[in-house]
């Protein structure tokens, strides 16, 4: 073989692997109609985030629905960055807030089948901080002055508290309480990155808690908490922890914390101009700007093809491609309701009537109370940029809307839910 013919070999054989590569992370297609959902039905979907972008309520969006291990709509529209015109790709990479919560709280469990973590554990075994944490109590004197009194907590917070939101950590950029305020006075913001993950949770420990542990849903830096346990129990950053034991070996290579070089920097989604506010008082942050601090509760970003890979693992009971992450009864403990009629529930419950919570996800108890189509057992969870998932076993079906766009972040879901649902056929 002559040295431009070799050339011209190797060319071809890394061509070859390059798209084996790709294809091995994708998932397997199939027509709608094999899947028991109907194109016409579907094509109104298409139709309606059109006219959304149309009307510049959105610059953009993918929308991916899998049904019985098979990808039967996956379509991109409008524009990445309303700055550029760059189509919308469907490696376009989006800030996903919240949708961490899952893949930190799946990984937790995978280090809990090994023994490695006990859910009953106090979280002041892995961060000594936690041993004595106080709870603030708000008093109201004569005058009407109010005043936070501090208490011992009642029992310890466990691992389990913080996958459930139960732990009496909340968030303080929203809500007026006096230990919200506490939060913003200690200058503890939305995210903390000044500070490591090991920092940040030993900051929160100084605060007071929202409430009594286990007594009460509040959404707020549980998960922070338990990124920074899984570092503790690991010897691991929680990024290398996760990239080891779930973003590697699942083929989420676009799935980080921060986004570091050019090419990929160039693939971030862009929301509209007027359209940065997250609602609580902060805006979207820059993805490539690197932090000390690896949110386990908001931190991460993502591309609809990496964050599907994840949906299906866990719609096959914890398996994709002949890899095994997790049991399928460790996946039906997670998506049951661990809240139970002894826990109260905030104002502002965010899983809303009809939904109990799991372990990292919302969790739907019946089939009505909520004012959108799903069957009981269908789990979700969403972000405050606009992203958004829901696994639905029984249908054997996942369903992902992934947009940078907190004003139609609550918006778009029902509607979405019911034109799914109005497609599906048998």
């Amino acid at each position: 073989m002559n040295m431009a013919l070799s050339r011209k070999w190797l060319a071809g054989a890394a061509l070859l692997l390059a798209v084996h590569g790709l294809m091995a992370q994708s998932l397997p297609t199939a027509r709608p109609e094999e899947l028991g959902l109907s194109p016409e039905r579907l094509d109104r979907i298409s139709a309606w985030m059109k006219g959304e972008i149309a009307a510049k309520r959105v610059p953009g969006a993918v929308i991916v629905i899998a049904r019985n291990g098979k990808v039967g709509y996956y379509e991109t529209f409008g524009l990445q960055n309303p700055a550029r015109p760059e189509p919308m790709n469907r490696d376009s990479i989006f800030r996903i807030y919240s949708m961490t919560k899952p893949l930190v709280t799946v990984a937790a469990m995978m280090m809990a089948e090994e023994g490695k973590l006990r859910l009953e554990s106090p979280v002041s075994a892995y961060i000594p901080s936690f041993a004595n944490v106080k709870v603030g109590v708000e008093k109201t004197d004569a005058a009407g002055v109010k005043t936070l009194e501090l208490v011992p907590a009642r029992r310890p917070i466990t691992v389990q508290d913080l996958m459930r939101h139960t732990s009496g950590l909340t968030y303080g950029f929203f809500g007026d309480s006096l230990v919200k305020k506490a939060y913003l006075s200690a200058g503890i913001g939305a995210i903390e990155g000044g500070l490591t993950t090991a920092e940040f949770a030993d900051k929160l420990a100084s605060v007071p808690l929202h409430y009594q542990p286990g007594s009460t849903w509040d959404y707020g830096y549980s998960t922070d908490v338990l990124g920074r346990v899984l570092e503790v129990v690991s010897g691991q950053s929680l990024h290398s922890l996760l990239r080891a034991r779930l973003l590697d070996p699942l083929g989420m290579k676009d799935t980080s914390f921060y986004v570091t070089d050019a090419a990929r920097q160039a693939r971030i989604a862009e929301p509209l101009p007027d359209d940065r506010d997250l609602g609580v008082n902060f805006v979207m942050g820059d993805p490539r700007v690197v932090e000390k601090l690896e949110s386990g509760g908001a931190g991460m970003v993502s591309t609809a093809n990496d964050y599907a890979r994840f949906l299906q693992m866990m719609l096959n009971g914890g398996v994709l491609d002949g890899k095994r992450y997790l049991s399928p009864k460790t996946i039906e403990y997670m998506t049951s309701d661990h809240l139970g009629a002894g826990v109260a529930l905030t104002p502002l419950y965010l899983p809303g009537p009809g939904y109990g919570f799991g372990l990292g996800f919302a969790v739907r108890k019946v089939n009505g109370e909520a004012s959108y189509i799903t069957p009981a057992g269908e789990y979700y969870w969403g972000g405050a940029g606009g992203t958004y998932f829901w696994v639905d076993p029984k249908t054997n079906m996942f369903v992902m809307l992934m947009m940078q766009s907190p004003k139609q972040r609550t918006p778009y879901r029902s509607v979405l839910r019911n034109m799914v649902y109005g497609a599906v056929e048998k």
